[in-house]
């Protein structure tokens, strides 16, 4: 599993991409299939989901839908249209943002 420091910022983007892939998700199921996917490398706790869950739904990112299961309501996030544009540029971003990762770590030279 990543470090917490390592995974921080990262973690908007994930959970953006990962509710606009599956066309909804609610809460738990975000923090299961990102461990799912990375094979436990990625978990994403209660309490940082939450907290990013809100922010992006006050934004207008996200819209929530109720469904009642028993006595029981499960909250579930869905994209918005304004949201989907959001989705393209963090991916976008995250996606340069590896590449130049890659740039300083695969490099054997450093410039002293």
């Amino acid at each position: 599993m990543y470090s917490k420091e390592l995974t921080k910022g990262t973690l908007q983007p994930i959970i953006l991409k990962l509710i606009s892939s599956n066309g909804k998700m609610y809460g738990y199921e975000i923090t299961q299939q990102a461990k799912k996917i990375t094979s436990g490398k990625i978990d994403i706790s209660e309490g940082a989901l939450y907290p990013i869950l809100h922010k992006l739904e006050a934004k207008g990112v996200l819209t929530t839908e109720k469904v009642f299961i028993g006595k029981r309501v499960r909250k579930y996030y869905k994209v918005t249209k304004e949201g989907k544009e959001m989705v393209s540029e963090v991916t976008r971003e995250i996606h340069d943002f590896i590449d130049t990762l890659g740039i300083i770590f695969n490099s054997e030279t450093q410039n002293t």
